[in-house]
């Protein structure tokens, strides 16, 4: 079957070399070493490792042939490791971004590429199906680590493309402008939010846009975690507490956690419950 070389690999592949793609001669290390520039493309595309070590040291062998070499998933982790010797090649940014993404690449090698990756590549990483899951969850640590001194427009980037823990943090970071992307996403779960709301002294915004969410409002865990933070307006908090089942009324009522104006309004609520025998809200959760 022919080889059908990518765009960037057929810019250096002439037509004759192109419909020879099967039939290239047999070379070993030292002819690898010793070819023209024009089989070079070629060479990139064999299995041999003892030829594609002698290609790394051909003259003729630039970044743009190694990035096109490192896009072969099937690279042996001794291959990588000879490619990262040549310090020349390690001060190419495109060369160590392609290496951090490589599935092979040893993880002692990998924890110093991937700390010098972009704000947006470490993102990339952190979703990658492809990389090393030891430098995705590093990457997803210095997103995390990078986060409070992010400026806005880049954690809004983040709220549409982070990873699940990313989104979480960004919740309790509660940016204006990131902050309902992140109450959108599929991404957020029932846990970020009850974390986010037993957090000390969060901020007032990121608890009445939880209680204003269509969604997050009408959860009752979430609705019995607004109930217990002060910072929940009491407006909302009075609209939801008909919603609340019986035992947990009776819970909130004797519970340290509720905020003082709140409980009197709770145990009236408690009270005509036990009296008239009113029930939550049909259709409330």
């Amino acid at each position: 079957m022919l080889l059908v070389p990518s765009e960037e690999e057929a810019k250096h592949i002439t037509y004759l070399e192109y419909l020879d793609l099967e039939n290239k001669p047999e070379l070993d290390g030292d002819g690898a070493r010793r070819a023209p520039l024009e089989q070079i493309p070629v060479l990139i595309h064999e299995h041999r490792e003892d030829v594609l070590r002698g290609l790394l040291e051909n003259p003729h062998f630039e970044e743009l042939h190694l990035c096109l070499l490192l896009g072969r998933a099937e690279l042996s982790t001794a291959l990588l490791e000879e490619i990262a010797k040549h310090k020349e090649w390690m001060t190419s940014y495109r060369v160590k971004r392609a290496l951090a993404f490589h599935h092979n690449l040893p993880q002692t090698l990998g924890l110093s590429v991937v700390r010098e990756l972009y704000q947006s590549d470490l993102v990339a990483l952190s979703f990658s199906p492809s990389g090393n899951p030891a430098l995705r969850h590093l990457a997803e640590e210095l997103v995390l680590a990078k986060l409070p001194q992010l400026p806005p427009a880049q954690k809004l980037t983040l709220a549409r493309r982070g990873s699940p823990r990313v989104i979480g943090a960004l919740l309790t970071d509660g940016s204006p402008e990131s902050l309902p992307t992140v109450l959108d996403s599929p991404l957020l779960n029932e846990g970020h939010v009850l974390k986010a709301l037993t957090r000390v002294a969060l901020p007032v915004r990121i608890v009445t846009a939880i209680a204003d969410h269509a969604k997050w409002s009408h959860i009752s865990s979430v609705r019995l975690a607004l109930l217990r933070n002060s910072q929940t307006p009491m407006a909302r908090a009075l609209a939801f507490l008909p919603s609340v089942t019986t035992t947990d009324l009776k819970i909130l009522s004797q519970s340290s956690s509720v905020p003082s104006r709140l409980v009197p309004h709770v145990r009236r609520e408690l009270a005509n419950r036990m009296q008239h025998g009113k029930s939550p809200i049909r259709g409330q959760k």
